[in-house]
């Protein structure tokens, strides 16, 4: 039997999408996710949470003059509008618009919340479009992401990985007098959790962050019933500091976050500072949050591995082509770049080698590595196959350089030729050829520690005091290099 279409049902303080298979209800004309009903589960969200602690986009901003720290904002609209509602899909539109009444009080930006539900799909999406207008106040853009809370009492196995997936503690275990604040507010001893199985182990979100480039789908299960609750995030060229740059995931709570900027890890660079009169328009996202179950008896962890091919389908699907805004172009709109990279180094090889795995990208023109400080805009990344051949698809139209990381050799590939993206029926389509990379050397190499591959997996990491222990990375393959 064919799915059923989606249904819409617009109440005085709350809307709801239905599409036979998961109901979404969201706040109005706030736009905040204050109910997930699934396979008869009322609610994944923690209902002790107020609806407006439940699942939302956030932001941490400063005006120009008060540095970095930053005020944390739940982006709440004061405009609400189906901009898209049939059989096949609704999409919705929380919107807040700034006005100079409002400096100094709320970030200056135009924000547009976009929701989406298509018919027979096991989820939603959601995408926002932030803008910010030529002669608004100068500010500072620390962080934005969407967090979704789920209900503590359900949810207690976390995936991320294969090899990084556990049963957590609760959010009731990091509290005083169960739990025990160390260095920093976030790492916390388990001194007497609920569960005693957790003693003597410290719990600490950072243990669970994860490159852009691996970070694709991660999320919660809850065991009675299975079920599952993921964020997958199809595209990284939306996020800020390129494939190597660590955002979080899931943390006990339990929550799950979708990082599109953030400081972590880098620091100011990494912080975009807009002036006076910088015109400036970035969507973020879409990305799919997707639920899941299995049969009663059924190993409750089949759901990650379902998860993780509903990511790879989410992938191979993007650019979307259903979204209904006209600042997400889809594939017609976009580009592609190819090539060949290869490596010239008189004391490996006389002749040119190629590298399999060799990340690929068009960043914003800027000098030789300054794709990995690029926080305001897009990135395209992609890898090489064995023979160095790449291809960057789905690329949006503007003005990129293109960078290369390659294993086993120092430094950065950079292409300092401008190149432009042009849209049209047709698209664009880029042949760059064969590229040659010279890696900085003064005569051949007299020692070596460790592999210049952006990663430290060869290096010995030290067993922590047994004491501070996270019982997940006791000779963990990795030993979370």
């Amino acid at each position: 039997m064919a799915p059923i279409g989606v249904q819409l049902l617009v109440q005085d303080d709350h809307v709801m999408m239905d599409n036979g298979i998961v109901q979404v209800t969201l706040s109005k004309p706030d736009g905040i996710v204050t109910g997930i009903r699934y396979n008869g589960i009322d609610n994944l969200l923690e209902i002790r949470n107020e609806e407006s602690n439940r699942g939302y986009w956030d932001l941490v901003w400063s005006s120009a003059t008060t540095g970095t720290t930053g005020t944390f904002d739940v982006i709440k609209g004061t405009s609400f509008t189906v901009i898209m509602q049939n059989d096949e899909q609704v999409e919705l539109s929380f919107t807040r618009t700034w006005d100079p009444s409002q400096e100094g009080q709320l970030v200056p930006l135009n924000i547009d919340k976009r929701f989406i539900m298509l018919r027979g799909c096991s989820g939603f999406y959601s995408y926002a479009i932030y803008e910010h207008l030529k002669d608004w106040p100068a500010f500072q853009l620390a962080e934005t992401r969407i967090a979704f809370k789920l209900r503590k009492d359900n949810f207690h196995y976390m995936a991320m990985a294969d090899n990084r997936q556990r049963y957590m503690p609760l959010p009731d275990d990091r509290l005083p007098p169960r739990g025990q604040a160390l260095a920093y507010p976030e790492a916390v001893l388990l001194v007497n959790p609920v569960e005693p199985e957790f003693k003597g182990e410290v719990d600490d979100k950072y243990q669970y962050s994860c490159d852009n480039k691996d970070s694709k789908v991660h999320g919660w299960i809850c065991t009675e019933p299975p079920v599952g609750f993921w964020l997958i995030t199809p595209s990284q060229e939306f996020r800020s500091g390129g494939p190597f740059k660590q955002n979080l995931t899931s943390h006990v709570g339990p929550t799950t976050l979708a990082v599109f900027l953030s400081a972590h890890y880098s620091g100011e660079d990494l912080v975009p500072k807009f002036a006076v009169g910088e015109e400036w328009k970035k969507v973020f996202g879409p990305v799919f949050m997707y639920v899941n179950s299995a049969y009663e008896g059924n190993d409750p962890l089949s759901l990650w591995e379902d998860a993780k091919l509903q990511m790879v389908k989410e992938v191979q699907s993007w650019p979307y082509s259903f979204p209904a805004s006209e600042d997400f172009p889809k594939s017609r709109q976009r580009g592609n770049v190819r090539g060949r990279l290869l490596i010239q180094d008189r004391y490996v090889s006389n002749d040119y080698v190629s590298i399999t795995g060799a990340y690929v990208g068009l960043a914003p023109p800027g000098d030789v590595g300054s794709w990995q400080r690029e926080c305001k805009d897009y990135q395209f990344w992609t890898t090489t196959d064995e023979d160095g051949y790449f291809c960057i698809n789905g690329v949006r139209t503007g003005d990129y350089n293109l960078n290369a990381s390659v294993p086993g050799f120092i430094g950065d590939y950079h292409y300092d030729v401008v190149m432009t993206i042009t849209s049209g029926n047709a698209g664009c389509d880029i042949d760059m050829g064969d590229l040659v990379y010279k890696p900085p050397r003064d005569g051949p190499t007299l020692w070596e520690i460790g592999i210049p591959d952006r990663s430290a997996p060869e290096f010995y990491v030290p067993d922590p005091n047994p004491k501070y222990i996270n019982k997940l990375f006791v000779n963990h393959p990795d030993r979370f290099a």
